[in-house]
């Protein structure tokens, strides 16, 4: 499986131009996008699944146009928009029963097994006879997840599927979709929590104002941070000087003040600590230093 993004452009009537240019290319596995609250992610997931045409531009799903071959990819083809909604009459074995036959799966027997196996693999079976507008918020987005999945698709689409969710449900909603990534499809998870990318995604790119400002492994993001993350043990009063001159990652209190992480263009005063960053350090620098320097370049 090869997905092509080539010169991807998304203007609404509004002038707002939500994709500028996009290019990207990804595969297998679980591919990540991310970046924050109007970068443009939800747009072109919404074109991925054929539900909006862009201005300009191409898909290709192994070299095919996916705007020519539009019911060939709905067959192949999982989604799980941001604000999934169901049938609030029904309870939830008969929602996703009734998902099955719109995937495709005509023989009713094999189609209400699948459903069983679909609720018992997302930890819903025990509570299948529930309607599902009462099942808690974690419950209704593995349902999400669930209905996305049956037809076997070869490509998963999810749409910020962890937003409103505690850390349990998080870890295990990441968890489901790390195990189904090893099944030899593709799953695009598009989030703006910056965990999810790090704990399931092999490969990734940052969206930035409608523009891809990166492209590669989380790895390789986290190297652009490299010398510039620091632990700082600071006094009341320098504790209020670090808030106005850095970007402050964590704060923890101790006896004598505040520990802190920022990230930094320069080595910071206050006996600096240089610590190895992680993801959520990385995107901060690389959107708050990184990108801002290359900008004025």
């Amino acid at each position: 499986m090869k997905i092509e993004i080539q010169g991807l452009n998304k203007i609404y009537p509004n002038g707002n131009h939500a994709l500028k240019d996009i290019n990207l290319e990804f595969g297998t596995g679980m591919f990540g996008l991310l970046g924050p609250n109007g970068a443009g992610k939800s747009s072109l997931m919404r074109i991925l699944v054929t539900l909006m045409k862009p201005t300009s531009g191409i898909v290709l799903i192994d070299g095919k146009d996916i705007q020519k071959h539009r019911k060939e990819l709905r067959e192949m083809l999982g989604y799980l928009p941001q604000d999934f909604r169901f049938f609030t009459s029904l309870r939830t074995w008969e929602f996703l029963d009734y998902s099955g036959s719109l995937a495709g799966l005509k023989n009713r027997k094999e189609r209400l097994s699948e459903v069983d196996r679909l609720l018992d693999q997302v930890g819903l079976l025990e509570v299948r006879d529930r309607q599902a507008n009462k099942l808690s918020g974690g419950m209704k987005r593995r349902l999400g997840i669930a209905q996305a999945l049956i037809g076997n698709p070869r490509i998963i689409v999810v749409d910020e599927p962890t937003t409103g969710l505690d850390p349990d449900e998080r870890i295990r909603f990441r968890n489901i979709l790390s195990q189904l990534s090893q099944n030899d499809v593709t799953i695009i998870l598009s989030t703006h929590i910056v965990g999810d990318i790090s704990s399931t995604c092999q490969g990734m790119a940052l969206l930035n104002k409608g523009e891809l400002v990166f492209s590669g492994s989380p790895e390789n993001l986290v190297k652009q941070a490299e010398g510039h993350v620091f632990k700082l043990t600071l006094t009341p009063y320098e504790y209020e000087k670090v808030k106005e001159q850095y970007d402050v990652i964590s704060t923890i209190p101790i006896d004598t003040g505040w520990e802190v992480q920022i990230v930094s263009e320069e080595v910071p005063v206050y006996n600096p600590v240089s610590i190895i960053p992680n993801i959520e350090h990385a995107y901060v620098y690389y959107m708050e230093h990184k990108l801002h320097a290359d900008m004025i370049d």
